[in-house]
């Protein structure tokens, strides 16, 4: 089994920055591809970024150039850095990776989500 656990997200006002992280625990030989999903008031969960694990990067329209995703590979960890946050970023950040066995075998997880509130 495996566990992501995020943290960091909070209440900030329109045009601030937060930054959050998401570690991934259990049966893990290597994540393929990890990142953040959000699912906003009343809407579906969408991707906002992610990387793949030779460095490849996946961004939401809306927040190229001010979001940046990066991972830590070692640790199985994966980070967020939001800037210049607005009202629509708002929603339930939930952390996602495509998970390697060492057999060989992929699993994708979700993280139960940190809530990200952008309000003036």
């Amino acid at each position: 089994q495996v566990q992501l656990v995020e943290s960091g997200g909070g209440l900030v006002q329109p045009g601030g920055s937060l930054r959050l992280s998401c570690a991934a625990s259990g049966n893990i030989f290597s994540i393929h591809v990890m990142g953040w999903y959000r699912q906003g008031p009343g809407k579906q969960r969408d991707l906002v970024a992610a990387m793949a694990k030779d460095g490849a990067t996946n961004y939401a329209d809306s927040v190229k150039g001010r979001f940046t995703v990066s991972r830590d590979i070692a640790k199985n960890m994966v980070y967020l850095q939001m800037n210049g946050l607005k009202l629509e970023d708002t929603g339930v950040s939930h952390c996602n990776a495509d998970v390697a066995h060492k057999l060989g075998s992929v699993e994708g997880f979700w993280g139960q989500g940190t809530q990200v509130t952008v309000s003036s």
